[in-house]
Order: C-alpha cells, then sequence, then structure tokens
C-alpha cells in the first residue's frame, strides 16, 4: 500500500474571487448589503455541506445543517472577531456544533445503558453514502475507511485532509488544543492505515 499523507485524500483551496476580500465583505453584509450575504453562501456553502455530510454521511441532515449554521452565522455576525479566528474557522466551529447536536439527537436513544461514552466509539448506525455523491474507486476506499473512525477521530480527519486545516485551526474549531487534534490525527492516520494496508491507493 502506498504511504497515506495529507496529498492522499481531496483537498479544495479557499480561493476568493479577484477582488473580494473576506472583510470587506462582512463589512458590506453588517452595512445589511444582501448581496453581500448571499456571496459569502456562495462561497462557504460547498465547505459547510461538505463537512457537514462528511460527519453525518445523510444528506438531508447534512442539507439542514448547513442551513442552520448560515442562518446562525448570519445572526450572529456582529460578534465574529477575525483577531481571534479567520471567518471559515468560526464558520466550521458553528457547523461542527450542529453536526453533533444532529447525531445526538438522531442515534442516542438507540444506545444502551453501557454505551455511555458513545462520542469515543464508532457510529454503527452510519447511514449509507449518498449516490449522488460521486467517487472514483479510490475514494470509496479512504471514504469508507472514514466512515469506520469514531465521531472525535471522524471530525478530525475531515478538518485535516479534507480541508487542509492546520492543527491550530481544527482545535479552534473543536475546542481542544491543538496538541489534542495533533494527537487524534496521528491516530486517526494510525486506523486509516491499518483499514487500507490491502488496498492499493495509486
Amino acid at each position: 500500500m502506498n504511504t497515506l499523507s495529507d496529498s492522499s485524500i481531496l483537498h479544495w483551496a479557499d480561493a476568493w474571487p479577484a477582488g473580494e476580500e473576506p472583510l470587506a465583505i462582512l463589512e458590506r453584509c453588517l452595512a445589511g448589503d444582501e448581496a453581500a450575504y448571499a456571496l459569502l453562501y456562495r462561497h462557504y456553502a460547498s465547505y459547510i455541506y461538505r463537512l457537514a455530510y462528511g460527519l453525518l454521511q445523510h444528506r438531508e441532515d447534512a442539507e439542514e445543517v448547513l442551513q442552520d449554521s448560515f442562518e446562525y452565522a448570519f445572526r450572529r455576525l456582529a460578534h465574529y472577531d477575525p483577531q481571534k479566528a479567520a471567518f471559515k474557522t468560526w464558520l466550521y466551529q458553528i457547523a461542527v456544533s450542529r453536526c453533533r447536536n444532529k447525531r445526538r439527537r438522531r442515534w442516542l436513544p438507540t444506545l444502551s445503558l453501557s454505551q455511555t461514552e458513545h462520542d469515543e466509539l464508532a457510529d454503527p448506525h452510519l447511514p449509507a453514502t449518498d449516490e449522488g455523491l460521486l467517487l472514483n474507486e479510490r475514494e470509496q476506499l479512504v471514504w469508507a475507511a472514514l466512515r469506520a473512525l469514531s465521531p472525535k477521530l471522524r471530525e478530525t480527519a475531515l478538518l485535516r485532509y479534507y480541508e487542509g486545516l492546520t492543527y491550530e485551526e481544527i482545535g479552534q474549531i473543536l475546542s481542544i488544543p491543538a496538541k489534542t487534534a495533533e494527537s487524534r490525527m496521528r491516530l486517526a492516520h494510525k486506523t486509516l492505515y491499518q483499514l487500507l494496508a490491502n488496498e492499493d491507493l495509486r
């Protein structure tokens, strides 16, 4: 098997059109410019949906998280502090929180009393991958391995592999120290390597 690295999984760059700057657009939003709100949504919606779908593996739930995340972000836009985090990082933090709530509501009633540490377990009730998400054979293998991770490890792996975030950014999003994010990533990487040991990812 080839060595699994950050470049082994899809990565999307966060590039704005020429002449457009996020902070300037945020200022336009706060001034009541509806077109600026629409621009923010168009730019970030695919990122948030991808993350939500990756964590929940359910199209309708991901769409609901997408809408809820932007509704909350737009209502709380005046409270966003660009000195603390990039706007995308702040959005991810909101989306991850809503994904956790969604997963808890969906699966907590199905757990037995002996499974109180459910956040450390793999999700046994994850729906099958949405048929609309078209992946090649290699990506399907990696995706299936990601689905086998515990929720905490899956969060870290998706943010690192798919979104290309630093451990500092991941720590901000998940409200954990950067060292903890790095430790989770090492464990996720080890687990993925074991799961994919017999697969050819070339």
